[in-house]
């Protein structure tokens, strides 16, 4: 029996988390085992194939082309065997492994989360990691499988799947207008304090379009900026000025009668709720599985 023979495909299985995480140290957090173990199963590896796999310095570790080829056919393998494995482990077809899934706070609030419990229940062999942020998390080095993001994807090589849009609204608090009153124009804006969300490409810059569907670019002026919609919100219904939020956001508020719709006639481009997903040609069972739960759940 040759060393290529008693290769374990563990040993694979952990060579390209290693290449994924971008570390020994990231991929033995990833897998929940000791950085030592890591590096012994990927030195066996290399004695085994009788080639290197990484070029380590003391700063920086990066793949040899040799370890390049080899990630880049053993990675559509890996996921296609752990796919097979998911789908043929149990009589009733359930979902095993671990789901990461990132949202933005408000998203994951208002529908991810729901959505996640639900779907934790029909599937208790599956382990779930949500993580919140407003930031937008990188999926390969955070090991994310899926992440849902609304508004305008910069980066036009992304996969994504646009589950639906949502409409833009101008608002501002009943308290606020009172003292500084309501705008009748678009460009009456510009003379409102205005709430900067420094998350948005272009946060004091408006296409504002009339009934009629003339269009017009505003430009606002800020003394407060801030990087949450959440806090956003909470901003805006204490009276500290007019910004533009999302619907899903801040409909309670604007049924509450929290905060007012101003220039109501007026719209503002529409944006996209999308699911992304890591680069790669191969998508698990249970990323597909979550993928049309969900787009079925926000539809209900």
């Amino acid at each position: 029996m040759s060393k290529l023979d008693q290769i374990d495909l563990n040993a694979l299985k952990i060579f390209d988390t290693v290449v994924e995480a971008g570390s020994f140290t990231a991929a033995a957090d990833r897998l929940g085992v000791a950085k030592a173990r890591i590096s012994i199963q990927v030195a066996r590896l290399e004695q085994q194939l009788g080639i290197s796999l990484f070029a380590r310095t003391t700063r920086r570790m990066a793949l040899t082309d040799m370890g390049r080829s080899l990630h880049e056919q053993c990675k559509p393998l890996l996921a296609g065997l752990q796919d097979a494995l998911t789908q043929s482990g149990s009589e009733k077809g359930e979902l095993t492994g671990l789901l990461r899934l990132s949202a933005s706070v408000s998203h994951a609030t208002q529908s991810v989360a729901p959505a996640v419990a639900q779907f934790a229940t029909m599937h208790p062999g599956l382990r779930i990691d949500l993580r919140t942020s407003d930031r937008i998390s990188d999926l390969v080095s955070d090991g994310i499988d899926l992440s849902f993001r609304m508004g305008w994807l910069r980066d036009s090589s992304q996969r994504a799947i646009k589950l639906g849009e949502f409409r833009q609204f101008i608002l501002a608090s009943p308290a606020y207008l009172k003292k500084h009153g309501r705008p009748k124009k678009p460009e009456d804006l510009a003379q409102h304090e205005w709430i900067a969300l420094s998350l948005l490409p272009t946060p004091l810059t408006w296409k504002i379009t009339d009934a009629q569907g003339h269009a017009q670019t505003v430009h606002m002026k800020s003394r407060l900026q801030v990087d949450s919609p959440n806090a956003l919100l909470s901003l805006l219904q204490n009276g500290a000025g007019m910004s533009v939020m999302e619907e899903f956001s801040a409909q309670a508020a604007i049924s509450a009668g929290r905060l007012i719709q101003v220039l109501p006639e007026h719209v503002l481009a529409s944006g996209g709720m999308y699911a992304v997903l890591p680069p790669g040609r191969h998508v698990p069972a249970r990323v597909r599985a979550f993928i049309e739960f969900y787009k079925a759940f926000i539809q209900q």
